[in-house]
């Protein structure tokens, strides 16, 4: 009796497709029947239809109040207009690169400190990442807005945004990167350490490499968020896009129409990241499959 058996390079590159489905679903939920898929499919439809029909509906309602004339759009095909609402979307992007560098700096030092054997330096970091975590941003904006000026620290306005997000983040950032470390097969560690390797050089040369890669695609993701909560800087007058979309409503008096077109620039600049995200997590899911198999094969 003969048996088929695979081609070396159908062992070494499994097909991109299955690796997708198996590397989201053993982290969301399990593979679903026909039934379920079924179930699935209809309600995506319904979905799609009702989505179109408010749609439809809200072009109509736009449109019986004069809202889609062309008079109140052709200001937008303007280099001026476009002009003014790119400094502040630069303002926007400078404020989440301050904050992304000091949280993922901040992230990755609470996340070794939280996983030290040294009680006194995990009770530390613990206790900051809670309550980083549980207290309101615009409640941090507030303490660099009105509590530190009290004392005669006055920050910069950018700097008054920056640093409660990079504090929000950075226990954000900290949780992620710890549990892509406690994720890591207890044997990396036990590797390291036959080797002589104390704890700490273990850390920095073997896990916690890995786990930045692992967790590059949830960074990316919580990078979305973070461009997204800059627009409290106009609780500052920080000059990001969308205090500069506000006070173009209030010169134009086209106020659907500018936020229309902000919103616009929000989903293409966050829908990019989404995308990278999505790529880097089907890059991971290749990576893990690849390694599973020369294991298998080893």
């Amino acid at each position: 009796m003969s048996t088929a058996t695979p081609s070396a390079k159908a062992i070494a590159k499994p097909p991109a497709k299955a690796v997708r489905r198996s590397h989201s679903s053993s982290f969301l939920y399990d593979e679903p029947g026909p039934r379920a898929r079924r179930r699935i499919r209809l309600a995506s439809v319904l979905s799609v239809l009702a989505l179109l029909g408010l749609l439809a509906a809200a072009l109509a309602q736009f449109a019986s109040r004069g809202q889609l004339d062309a008079d109140r759009w052709t200001p937008f095909a303007q280099w001026a207009i476009w002009n003014y609402l790119i400094v502040g979307l630069w303002g926007t992007v400078k404020a989440a690169a301050v904050v992304a560098v000091i949280a993922s700096a901040a992230g990755v030092v609470l996340a070794l400190a939280r996983l030290s054997h040294q009680r006194p330096v995990r009770w530390v970091a613990t206790a900051w990442i809670e309550i980083a975590r549980t207290l309101p941003v615009l409640l941090l904006i507030y303490l660099m807005l009105f509590g530190l000026p009290a004392y005669g620290i006055n920050l910069p306005l950018l700097w008054k945004l920056a640093m409660p997000l990079a504090i929000a983040n950075s226990a954000v950032v900290a949780e992620i990167v710890r549990a892509g470390i406690l994720s890591l097969p207890r044997g990396q560690a036990e590797a390291g350490a036959s080797l002589g390797m104390t704890r700490w050089q273990v850390m920095r040369h073997v896990e916690l490499p890995q786990a930045l890669r692992t967790v590059t695609p949830s960074l990316v993701t919580q990078l979305v968020s973070l461009l997204k909560d800059t627009s409290l800087g106009y609780v500052v007058a920080y000059t990001e896009l969308l205090y500069r979309a506000q006070v173009l409503s209030a010169y134009n008096r086209l106020l659907i129409q500018t936020f229309l077109v902000v919103a616009l620039v929000y989903f293409v600049c966050n829908g990019s990241l989404s995308y990278l995200a999505s790529r880097l997590r089907v890059r991971a899911g290749h990576r893990s499959a690849a390694g599973e198999l020369e294991t298998t094969r080893g």
